[in-house]
């Protein structure tokens, strides 16, 4: 169960790999979290991710789990929440996809739209009932600030991320009363762990008001024990996409975050 301030003793985290999914789990082991399950495709990288957080002294388990694999999913994550209740549950997979490759490959633009989005809400739909049969429980949803407006570089990737974004909203109002608490993330753009913030983003300069794993962890803890049920990172986004998602069209296309 939760203690006073929402904080969760079990903690299942669906991408076991995540770099915001890892810094989360780090964090909320050092407050009260003791049991985490991480799913993921089996592979050496999920071992290590779960070595690295039973040598903080946590009991973690790995659970093969595909996003793009729907129909096993009820049954898969059927398995852990028979294991107990499950405090916790932090959607964190997606892929970026590579815009210019996709836009010429639908197949692949296919696949991130299914993994970003299709898979996201099978999983979700799946935990939330298992979270509202126990009685109690959070979904924390990773979304993006890519799902706010459509952008020339990435739109592929922000639109499956828009149609996450908006059915964890629904599906939070949908359970708003039941004892499940469902919250949705949306960070900029996050350096990975030892990046210079100087250095280039996969290619492009750095995004303004990039952020880093261990900052959304800690928006994410600070929310959790708001009990909100939106959380910008940094904060100073909501302004930001405000202001940009109500910019005329043709202004929008000239703007260099284009």
């Amino acid at each position: 169960m939760k203690d006073a301030f929402g904080l969760p003793q079990s903690l299942l985290v669906l991408g076991g790999t995540s770099e915001i999914a890892l810094a989360t789990a780090r964090r909320l082991i050092t407050r009260r979290t003791r049991t985490v399950w991480l799913a993921g495709r089996p592979s050496p990288a999920l071992e290590a991710a779960a070595g690295r957080l039973r040598a903080r002294g946590a009991e973690v388990h790995t659970v093969a789990f595909d996003a793009l694999d729907p129909e096993s999913h009820e049954t898969v994550l059927g398995k852990v929440f028979a294991e107990g209740d499950v405090d916790l549950v932090l959607l964190a997979f997606g892929v970026p996809g590579d815009q210019a490759h996709d836009e010429r490959d639908p197949a692949s633009a296919v696949r991130v739209a299914q993994t970003n989005y299709t898979g996201a809400v099978s999983a979700s739909l799946v935990s939330a009932r298992a979270l509202q049969a126990q009685g109690h429980g959070s979904l924390v949803v990773l979304s993006s600030v890519a799902g706010e407006r459509a952008r020339r570089a990435d739109f592929i990737y922000g639109s499956s991320k828009a149609g996450l974004d908006t059915f964890a909203q629904g599906l939070g109002d949908a359970l708003h009363g039941t004892g499940v608490h469902v919250m949705v993330v949306r960070p900029g753009v996050v350096l990975r762990p030892g990046a210079a913030r100087s250095k280039l983003i996969g290619g492009l300069p750095e995004a303004p008001l990039a952020t880093t794993p261990e900052a959304v962890a800690t928006a994410i803890e600070l929310g959790l024990r708001c009990r909100s049920e939106t959380v910008w990172v940094p904060g100073s986004l909501r302004l930001l996409m405000s202001a940009l998602r109500h910019l005329p069209r043709g202004v929008f296309r000239r703007l260099p975050v284009q």
